[in-house]
């Protein structure tokens, strides 16, 4: 009997799976961001480069956050180094690195939902509770972004969207312009999924106001079960391309 072309290990099938995860993880940056930021006064856990600004906001203001929004770049590099490390020494004792991660990220989202429902509404976010939640939310995406970089390297990245949208509006420019058909076939295709990613993490980020706005601290249940929704795929492939 032949293979179908729609069988789950042809190449379309693996494309449609990717952009799959893709999405799921760009709804889940930009749900967790944007929660991590209303619930924590203005603490940024998947973009943390923008903890930067907030940070001078804080000190010149005098407003909380000014510990936590510090400690949050250094925490973030030091879980995407032991997850890089790990990417080395696991893979060889036959661990499946990219579902690990996966399984840790949803592990470290279900666990912030915990802190923020026990201690949370935070008045400040340099309480240790808040500090608990706020770190542990950005040591899960740091592993979502490693993750994407190790293993998903051909899908447009799922947390920082500035040079994704730098790109989308690039590739728009470039198919107004008179391009060969095969140029414009692959500019087309980068565009679509970018727009996807893009579309995921403004969902999670509209979702999550959302919820935060009608659920207070019980919006941090959602990011969990987004995170399991991952799990659902299959990814070995993913890793075995990125040996």
């Amino acid at each position: 009997m032949i293979p179908s072309p729609m069988g789950r290990h042809s190449p379309r099938c693996a494309r449609s799976r990717l952009r799959t995860l893709s999405l799921l993880l760009s709804a889940t940056a930009g749900y967790v961001d944007t929660a991590g930021y209303m619930a924590l006064q203005g603490l940024f856990t998947t973009h943390v480069t923008g903890n930067f600004v907030t940070l001078g906001t804080s000190l010149v203001s005098g407003n909380s956050g000014t510990l936590a929004k510090l400690l949050a770049l250094p925490t973030f590099c030091v879980a995407v180094t032991i997850t890089r490390f790990a990417s080395y020494v696991l893979p060889p004792r036959g661990v499946p690195m990219l579902r690990m991660m996966l399984a840790l990220k949803a592990v470290l989202l279900a666990a912030a939902a915990v802190l923020a429902i026990r201690f949370g509404p935070f008045s400040s976010s340099d309480t240790a509770p808040a500090l608990a939640t706020g770190l542990t939310l950005v040591w899960a995406m740091a592993i979502q972004n490693a993750a994407q970089r190790i293993y998903l390297g051909s899908s447009p990245p799922t947390t920082i969207m500035t040079g994704t949208t730098t790109q989308i509006m690039i590739d728009v420019a470039d198919c107004l312009r008179a391009l060969p058909d095969e140029r414009k076939r692959a500019i087309r295709a980068r565009l679509g999924r970018m727009m996807l990613s893009v579309l995921g993490f403004a969902s999670g980020c509209a979702a999550a106001a959302l919820f935060y706005a009608r659920a207070g601290v019980y919006c941090f249940l959602l990011p969990p079960l987004l995170g399991a929704a991952t799990l659902m795929f299959r990814v070995s492939a993913f890793e075995e391309e990125a040996a």
